[in-house]
This record gives structure tokens, C-alpha cells and sequence, in this order.
């Protein structure tokens, strides 16, 4: 490319960072890697009513904890209003905008009056042609007046081709003299986000496909001011699964990223799961490290089709999108060692059984017990649930492990003391030498080894289901066993 690509990710600060919001972050940003390019982040805070500087946190702190790395900013709109009231004086006097002094009644009765004839809604343009001395006695009354662009009144349209969706045009006729300035002097966003990207030299305006109808009112605008036109490439919606776009307002808190944050999701799974939402490559690979998806990223393999987030926030085994869960499982269960060891650990903190010898003393059982653990775990927050009893004596029992059969055996409730002896007086404890007494055990019992093995495990680990048992007896320890099944007699009362 000649020119140096520069992006931006402008999001309003009204409420917290979103998958959708954050998924425009991501391919703005992989597109600025991927051509050696400048990623901006703008803040577009001019709603005073709705901004929050809480949201203006939120969104940084997401963007920070996927690992979204500006150049530049943030920059706050707000900070530029006066440029973009300016900018609107000088469409006024270069004559590509004018002042319009209908009232808001006077709008409301053309718009019923339109509706009953079933013509156009368009602003009729009754302002558009006002001589200087009709401007001059309204303004002389204090009348109140917004301003309006003006829209091209000669056979044509706006044209652009969209890196997506394609070519695309909109007549002139099809497009009203729009508003660019209230009456109270707020510069509206069509206005600012146009001046906003024109100072900042934005190249590519990459944002949601319902940025589509904006379009042609900003080229309008870019023209008037003599300003180059951005490419644009507008991303398929997120949908759920009733096929409704996602939002804050309808959805609630499984939208947002601090919400997978907190439900023990790695960050690059989750850039990794999002970015396949609405683009993926000829070959379908789903799983890229940070190098391979900016080397892999193009808008060409950005669909024009919908994305689908699978929301299941009432299902208890797949709270959310499944496909996330099966990314973020990939990565808890390869990632090294070394690189997951501290999510593991804010994990443990989180929970108050964090132990400082995991990192010093014991920090070689630590390691091995993660690994042991994590191959069924699809999500962080598994380490301090279903792996409490690894960490901490201080565990609950699954019901559902329970209610199992074998745990009903009558002769359990005898034989848990006993293996509680043998295990602590086991010499050789070693996978060998457990295994060997334990199957020792259940032939001298006359009963089959799986009985000992399934009530051993939900005993000393309060689940069901989990890593090979002779593997449990040594993370847990030789006497944190033999104490677990002594006092396994409660589950029988």
C-alpha cells in the first residue's frame, strides 16, 4: 500500500464493552497489524446524558484484558466539539449546508401531512433556499435554527464499494438535506464522526454493517469539506440464536467481556473465538496464536452473512456459547505450563486458597497438579470448583455424585476406614503401590475394584469423574487421603 493504514475503534462510552464492540476492536486492530498500520482508539462521549467515565474504564480495561493495544489515544470527541461546530460554519458559508428554521411542530405536521398523501418523509427543503434577507430577519426575531447539509439536487448518487458487501449506491433523491447541527448547537454524530475521521487520516472505516445507512451522508459530508474518502468494510451483525442482534439492552451481562473475564475465560481464546465470528479462512482453521491470526487475517474472509453467538446463559453445563467454551478449553488444556500457572493462581487468590509454597516449595507438585487436572476444564474458574479438593480440605461434594449408584453400596460406609488405615500405612505410595493395595483391597472384600475406585474418588475429591485414581492419590497425598476417608463416613448418615 502507498499510504499507511489507519483505523479506529470509536466506541460510545454508555454502557460497558460488548462482544460486538469488542469484535470491531479486534479486526480493526488485526487489520493495523496485519499492513503495518496505526490503530486509534477514540472515545465518542459527546452523549453528556448517557457517558460515564465508569464505561470509558470498562471499555479501556476490555480492550486491555484481550490484549487490544492502541496507537494512539485515546482521544475523546467531546474534546473537539468546538472543531466540529466550526466545521459546520465553514459548510454554511462555502454554501454546502444552510440554516433551517422549521420548528419542531412545523416538522411534525409536514411528516403527518406526508404520511396521509403516502409521499416522501424527506425534509421538503423549505429552508434550503432562503434569500439572505429572510436568514437575516429570522435570526434578527432570535429564532432557533438547526443546520442542514445540502444534499445534491441533480440526477446522481452516492457511490461506494464497501470491502465486504461490495458496490453500493444511494441516489441523491433518496437522500434528505440531513441535520448536522440541533438547534441548541450539539453537533450531531454524522457530523463529528466525519471530522473526527478526517483529522485523524482514517483509511479504513471498519465498524458494524448498521453503520451502512450513515455511510452516504458522511461521503456527502467528506466531499464538502474537500476531504479524501476512507475505504469502508462493514462487518456482518452478531445475532443470537433467535436470530436478534445482540445488545446490552436485551441481553445483559452475557454480553459483555468483563462477564467472561469473571467466568474464567483466557484472553487470547477469547480474541481467537471472536474473531471467528463473521470471518474465517479458505482451510476453516479455528485455533491461531497471536502471530498466526494477524498473519492470517484479510477482510476478504470476512462474511457478508450474519454471525451467530450462541447464547445459553440458563444452561448450567454450557453457560454460554459452546464453541467459546471448546476454544478456551483448547488453550487451558496446551497452553505451557509456565504461561497458565498465573490465571490459575489469581484463580486460587480470588478464592482464599492460594498457598505462597505453590510458587516456592511446592511449586513442582503445583505444576503437576494443574496439568493432571486441567484436561477436563473448560473454563478457569473449574480449578477453584470442580478442582477445589487439590488446593484446599475445604471442598464440596457434588450432589450428582452422590446420588450414583455405587455410591449406595451398603459396605462403603465399613470400608472407607478401612482404606483409610492402609493408605497411611502404605509404604511404597507410588501409583504402584496404590494401585496394588487398592486392588488387593476390593479382591479380599469380594468386591469389584470399580466400587472401591468410584467411592475413593468422589470421597477424596467430591466428584465423580476425573483424572486416573491412582493419579488423585498422589496430588491429594498420602495423609490428605487417609484423613478424607476417614471422615467419608458423613456422606452415609
Amino acid at each position: 500500500m502507498d499510504k499507511q493504514v489507519v483505523v479506529r475503534f470509536a466506541p460510545s462510552p454508555t454502557g460497558y464493552l460488548h462482544i460486538g464492540g469488542a469484535r470491531t476492536a479486534i479486526f480493526n486492530w488485526l487489520y493495523a497489524r496485519k499492513t503495518g498500520g496505526k490503530f486509534i482508539l477514540r472515545i465518542e462521549d459527546t452523549d453528556a446524558e448517557r457517558s460515564t467515565e465508569e464505561s470509558i474504564k470498562g471499555i479501556m480495561e476490555g480492550l486491555e484484558w484481550l490484549g487490544i493495544t492502541w496507537d494512539e489515544g485515546p482521544y475523546f470527541q467531546s474534546q473537539f466539539i468546538d472543531e466540529h461546530r466550526e466545521t459546520a460554519l465553514k459548510l454554511l458559508r462555502s454554501g454546502h449546508a444552510y440554516k433551517c428554521f422549521c420548528t419542531r411542530e412545523e416538522l411534525e405536521k409536514k411528516r403527518k401531512e406526508a404520511l396521509a398523501k403516502k409521499s416522501s418523509l424527506q425534509y421538503d427543503g423549505t429552508c434550503r433556499n432562503l434569500s439572505p434577507e429572510e436568514i437575516a430577519g429570522k435570526e434578527a426575531a432570535g429564532l432557533p435554527y438547526t443546520i442542514r447539509l445540502k444534499v445534491p439536487r441533480v440526477p446522481g448518487a452516492v457511490r461506494f464499494k464497501d470491502l465486504v458487501y461490495g458496490a453500493i449506491e444511494k441516489k441523491y433523491e433518496d437522500i434528505e438535506d440531513f441535520v448536522i447541527v440541533r438547534s441548541n448547537g450539539q453537533p450531531l454524530y454524522v457530523l463529528s464522526n466525519a471530522v473526527d475521521d478526517a483529522r485523524d487520516g482514517i483509511t479504513h472505516v471498519i465498524r458494524g454493517q448498521d453503520g451502512i445507512a450513515n455511510t452516504p451522508k458522511q461521503i456527502l459530508i467528506y466531499q464538502a469539506l474537500g476531504a479524501p474518502v476512507p475505504e469502508f468494510a462493514h462487518m456482518p451483525l452478531t445475532l443470537d440464536p433467535k436470530k436478534a442482534k445482540i445488545s446490552k439492552r436485551r441481553h445483559g451481562e452475557v454480553v459483555a467481556i468483563h462477564f467472561y473475564r469473571e467466568h474464567g475465560f483466557l484472553p487470547w481464546a477469547f480474541v481467537n473465538f471472536l474473531a471467528l465470528l463473521g470471518w474465517s479462512t479458505p482451510d476453516s482453521k479455528q485455533i491461531f496464536s497471536k502471530e498466526e491470526l494477524i498473519e492470517a487475517f484479510s477482510l476478504e474472509g470476512v462474511k457478508r452473512s450474519n454471525a451467530v453467538f450462541d447464547i445459553r446463559k440458563d444452561d448450567p453445563k454450557f453457560f454460554t456459547d459452546p464453541k467459546a467454551l471448546s476454544i478456551n478449553a483448547h488453550y487451558i488444556r496446551t497452553l505451557p505450563l509456565e504461561e497458565l500457572e498465573p490465571y490459575v493462581r489469581e484463580q486460587l487468590q480470588k478464592e482464599g486458597i492460594w498457598d505462597p509454597e505453590f510458587e516456592t516449595s511446592r511449586r513442582g507438585w503445583f505444576l503437576r497438579t494443574v496439568d493432571l487436572i486441567r484436561q477436563r476444564f473448560h473454563v478457569l474458574t473449574d480449578f477453584v470448583t470442580v478442582g477445589r479438593a487439590y488446593f484446599s480440605d475445604d471442598y464440596p461434594v457434588d450432589e450428582r455424585a452422590l446420588k450414583k449408584n455405587v455410591l449406595k453400596h451398603p459396605g462403603l460406609r465399613e470400608w472407607f476406614p478401612l482404606l483409610a488405615k492402609r493408605v497411611r500405612a502404605l509404604e511404597n505410595y507410588t501409583l504402584e503401590g496404590t494401585e496394588e493395595m487398592l486392588r488387593a483391597t476390593a479382591e479380599e472384600l469380594a468386591v469389584k475394584a470399580g466400587v472401591l475406585i468410584n467411592g475413593m474418588r468422589t470421597a477424596v475429591t467430591g466428584q465423580a469423574v476425573g483424572p486416573g485414581i491412582f493419579d488423585v492419590l498422589l496430588a491429594i497425598g498420602q495423609e490428605r487421603v487417609a484423613n478424607r476417608l476417614e471422615k467419608a463416613v458423613k456422606y452415609f448418615e
